[in-house]
């Protein structure tokens, strides 16, 4: 559990740094609203806790709030379609990994959303056995 936790705070510092080295035009602009996180799960499984723990440190290096909004059902489709129909400006991301973007539309035939085109890779915060978030 600690080397878990360690992990998770590892790539916390690398996305912030990464956010860091945008540099000073992007950090007056960005963000200039409070972030919407949305989860495909419901509230209290793991990726809502990496989420939380993110939202948390990402919001105090921005100074602006990050609110999770959890969106499970319909295997990540309803949280994917939100975020993929939300204006592309950075103030609403998608928490979703590999069950999301690559299992649900190879499972399903018609997603109301392109997975290549409709999203772009921030970070990959945790992983598991099963997934990469």
């Amino acid at each position: 559990m600690q080397i878990a936790r360690r992990r998770i705070f590892a790539r916390t510092a690398v996305v912030l740094l990464a956010f860091g080295a945008i540099g000073p035009l992007a950090a007056a602009t960005y963000p200039s609203k409070p972030i919407r996180l949305i989860l495909p799960f419901p509230p209290g499984g793991p990726t809502d806790i990496y989420s939380r723990l993110v939202a948390q440190k990402v919001s105090e290096a921005f100074g602006q709030q990050i609110v999770v909004d959890n969106r499970g059902g319909a295997s990540g489709i309803i949280a994917s379609e939100i975020v993929a129909k939300a204006a592309p400006d950075g103030h609403t991301l998608l928490f979703g990994g590999a069950g999301v973007l690559a299992v649900t539309p190879a499972v399903f035939a018609k997603i109301p959303y392109d997975p290549v085109k409709d999203f772009a890779p921030v970070s990959m915060i945790a992983t598991n056995p099963f997934t990469h978030t």
